[in-house]
């Protein structure tokens, strides 16, 4: 069943919802739904409404809700991904996989071996399909929110963003060649259900010496991901699967 974000809280409704926007099209559309279709709604404080669609016109479709779903499909931790700029499309990549693995935030950032420069005006684009991207994928996956996704930062920004973070890594790949193992598994037994996950990746080129001091010296844990060398965009996927199965498969 179709899953559609409102932006609407739950004590802002009634018992009728309006749909408006780009989804009105793809409702319409792209879905070819009619009166009296079913779909899922979503409000912006993640609760999920089974919903009738009694009209649907050139800007708005109306829906009326039949029941509140008692579901949670959102991780039990926060992970907020801090993703160095890589090449070409690989950050839509993790976005779009890390939306449905249950990232919660998505922050680019110029690292000092970043490639890719943007201009204020390709940032403006990008961060529209970059959101737009995690909207598509929460839904596809049936999420109960969107993840955000900033502006690209600098790394004293993502420093700034981490503070309030409860547990705070770095995957660093000359750990992982050195063999380094148990940081990961001691970052993610010191969270609590409900807690937060500050990650920071780096791009192709990985970090540098000083970025790595920089991080150090802020509370962060070197962490390698395992013996093998993992890419820029499969890194943050790895984190997301672990974080997956340490609190919601092994218990």
């Amino acid at each position: 069943m179709q899953r559609y974000f409102i932006h609407y809280a739950k004590k802002e409704l009634t018992d009728i919802i309006d749909i408006t926007g780009e989804d009105v099209h793809h409702i319409s559309r792209v879905m070819r739904m009619k009166q009296n279709d079913q779909i899922i709604c979503v409000t912006k404080d993640g609760y999920s409404a089974l919903c009738q669609i009694v009209q649907i016109s050139a800007d708005k479709v109306c829906c009326s809700i039949l029941e509140w779903i008692e579901n949670n499909s959102e991780l039990p931790v926060k992970v907020i991904l801090a993703n160095g700029l890589p090449k070409g499309d690989k950050l839509e990549l993790v976005i779009q996989k890390g939306t449905e693995l249950g990232a919660s935030k998505f922050i680019p950032f110029n690292a000092a071996r970043s490639i890719v420069k943007l201009n204020e005006g390709k940032i403006n684009k990008k961060l529209e399909r970059w959101n737009k991207i995690a909207k598509e994928a929460a839904e596809q996956s049936h999420r109960t929110i969107i993840p955000e996704v900033t502006k690209p930062a600098s790394l004293k920004d993502v420093i700034s963003y981490a503070a309030s973070a409860d547990v705070k890594i770095v995957a660093y790949e000359e750990h992982a060649k050195k063999g380094e193992t148990s940081n990961l598994f001691r970052a993610l037994n010191s969270l609590q259900r409900g807690g937060s996950l500050f990650a920071v990746f780096g791009p192709e080129g990985g970090f540098t010496a000083e970025e790595i001091k920089q991080l150090s010296d802020n509370g962060f844990l070197l962490c390698g991901l395992g013996p093998r060398i993992l890419r820029a965009e499969t890194a943050p996927l790895y984190l997301l699967s672990a974080v997956s199965y340490h609190f919601e498969l092994s218990r």
